[in-house]
């Protein structure tokens, strides 16, 4: 009889373990969570777009048009910088709105 109570002890006491350890990782992850979505929010609405995947993917593009073209400045490329700055104007102003 007394083995039963000492298991069940022990289980409960591993399963509140268990219990505290997905607990606090539902805390982390769900805050990182809110952080990425009012960070995205706030992205969109400063670049005047809608909040989608697409749109994100297209502000990257854009962005890294806006890098090659600085790159290309840098490296005395006048012609391609002026062509990747046009790129990258036509891309990040369809997202604007």
């Amino acid at each position: 009889m007394q083995s039963e109570g000492t298991f069940q002890w022990l289980g409960e006491l591993l399963g509140g373990l268990i219990r505290l350890i997905v607990d606090a990782l539902r805390f982390v992850f769900g805050g990182l969570a809110e952080a990425i979505s009012d960070f995205s929010a706030g992205v969109a609405a400063a670049m005047g777009m809608q909040p989608s995947l697409f749109n994100f993917a297209l502000l990257a593009l854009g962005v890294a048009m806006l890098l090659a073209a600085l790159r290309a400045f840098a490296a005395r490329g006048i012609v391609a910088g002026i062509v990747w700055a046009l790129l990258a104007l036509l891309v990040l102003s369809a997202l604007i709105g």
